[in-house]
């Protein structure tokens, strides 16, 4: 009966693992085969011939869009917001390994920002930055905004990592004649280096797709968000699918990629012990 039992979890399980799987990957292969669309070709199946016409068009002046300049700041964004999240998620899970007044307070306040609806706080930041007489741009106020969503993750990411990570290491290098900087730079942060290239992926893929934070702050130009979502109301060609296929594309190599990283930082990490 056990093992009848087990069997049925088992078949329960990968079904809604299929399930699962075809409305995540479903909408992507569709617009996947779209891309490919003819000359000729419309918005809808059947696929009026084959070719790769879309690809080589986005490389054109659109008559609506454009593409290279929104894909270069959510790229340049990302990074921005990469950075700060690694350094300040570091920092943070640095300082609160020890006891402090004022601990608790501090650490609802830095998650706060994730129960709050997205939107208002994209409005709330327009709405500063215009009453102190300052423009809103995707560098600035957009790039705050960010950071209100990418930050908290980052840190209780960093948490969970020093919870799990033992003094000892320290202690150890400490023993043996290890200053602070030295015990940092050669034991702990090698130790939490995939951990933190873990971060800085949330951080950069967070930003990278975020819509509703970037809605009001943006300013006068688009993210890559903003812009094919402007793009959806305006463009009647499978030039779209040819631009999703290529940042979906684009955000699989950064995945796989970190991967790659991470993959390499534990095998020296290995081979160090």
């Amino acid at each position: 009966m056990s093992h009848e039992k087990r069997t049925i979890e088992f078949y329960v399980l990968a079904a809604f693992f299929t399930l699962f799987v075809l409305f995540l990957y479903g909408p992507l292969s569709a617009v996947f085969i779209l891309s490919f669309q003819g000359p000729d070709g419309g918005l809808t199946f059947p696929l009026n011939g084959v070719s790769v016409h879309w690809f080589f068009n986005l490389f054109e002046q659109q008559a609506v869009g454009d593409f290279g300049a929104s894909f270069k700041r959510s790229f340049t964004l990302g990074l921005m917001v990469m950075i700060v999240n690694v350094v300040v998620a570091l920092l943070a899970g640095l300082a609160f390994r020890r006891k402090f007044r004022g601990a608790t307070v501090l650490f609802y306040l830095s998650v706060a920002s994730l129960v709050v609806p997205s939107i208002i706080i994209s409005l709330g930041i327009g709405v500063v930055f215009q009453q102190l007489g300052l423009k809103p741009a995707w560098y600035s106020s957009a790039f705050g905004a960010h950071l209100t969503w990418t930050l908290p993750f980052g840190v209780l990411i960093m948490f969970a990592v020093f919870n799990r990570f033992s003094p000892a290491y320290e202690e150890a290098a400490r023993d043996l004649g290890a200053t602070s900087w030295q015990t940092f730079r050669h034991v702990l942060l090698p130790m939490i280096a995939p951990s933190l290239v873990g971060v800085g992926l949330f951080g950069f893929t967070l930003s990278y797709d975020e819509f509703a934070r970037t809605l009001m702050t943006s300013g006068t130009y688009n993210t890559l968000p903003l812009e094919i979502y402007g793009m959806t109301t305006n463009v009647t060609t499978p030039v779209l699918y040819a631009l999703g296929t290529v940042t979906t594309l684009f955000s699989f190599s950064i995945i796989l990629g970190t991967l790659g990283t991470i993959y390499y930082l534990r095998r020296r990490q290995a081979r160090l012990v």
